[in-house]
């Protein structure tokens, strides 16, 4: 099993995941509205030639693993936290360099999809973590993707629900460096509407 490196774009935010590899985690492209929005939110904070989070299909590329796999090392204290509503998914960045980390639900849930900018691969994405399974939530794509590489989503879906319950059973959600011990977010989530970020895109 790999050790993965992670780190943020300037180096200041460093850590591991733990003991993971193609059959422990989960490895998909994600195209939702909500996932394409928090990319443009932190281009909107300015990324400057850092590379670039959507590929040419509008999706991410993230990795799914339990939560309390994943460690941070050093910079914990630039790390924040925005949701697309209230009650959204919690969307993990740095305040550094603006680089994503990753998606969870709530704090008593063990689960992270870290997103590919954080992951430092010592050989080769593939060779750590596998292919990915397949393209999901793609009602929203602005180009359409080739047969051979969309995957069945509806088999990765599955896989991410079977990879969570089981993550749950075997305690997984503890420790987290996102949640304290209470099950709370380490830092106040900032809120912004997903209708406000696109909105800002269309007139820039």
């Amino acid at each position: 099993m790999a050790e993965i490196k992670l780190a943020c774009d300037c180096g200041k935010v460093q850590g591991h995941a733990h003991d993971m590899d193609a059959i422990k985690g989960n490895r998909l492209t994600c195209c939702c509205s909500d996932c394409q929005a928090f990319a443009y939110y932190l281009m909107n904070l300015g990324r400057g030639n850092n590379p670039t989070i959507l590929d040419q299909y509008s999706g991410t590329d993230i990795f799914q693993m339990p939560i309390s796999k994943l460690t941070i090392d050093q910079g914990v204290e630039e790390i924040t936290c925005m949701r697309l509503s209230e009650k959204g998914m919690n969307r993990w960045y740095t305040k550094c360099c603006n680089t994503p980390i990753g998606n969870t639900l709530g704090g008593n849930m063990p689960f992270i999809g870290v997103v590919h900018n954080f992951m430092r691969h010592q050989t080769s994405r593939v060779g750590e973590i596998g292919q990915n399974r397949a393209y999901v939530q793609t009602h929203e794509i602005k180009k359409q993707i080739p047969t051979a590489l969309k995957g069945s989503s509806s088999k990765a879906i599955l896989r991410s629900i079977s990879k969570l319950i089981s993550w749950k059973l075997r305690g997984f959600h503890r420790p987290s460096v996102f949640f304290t011990q209470e099950g709370n977010s380490i830092v106040t989530p900032i809120i912004k509407h997903k209708s406000e970020i696109m909105q800002n895109i269309k007139t820039n």
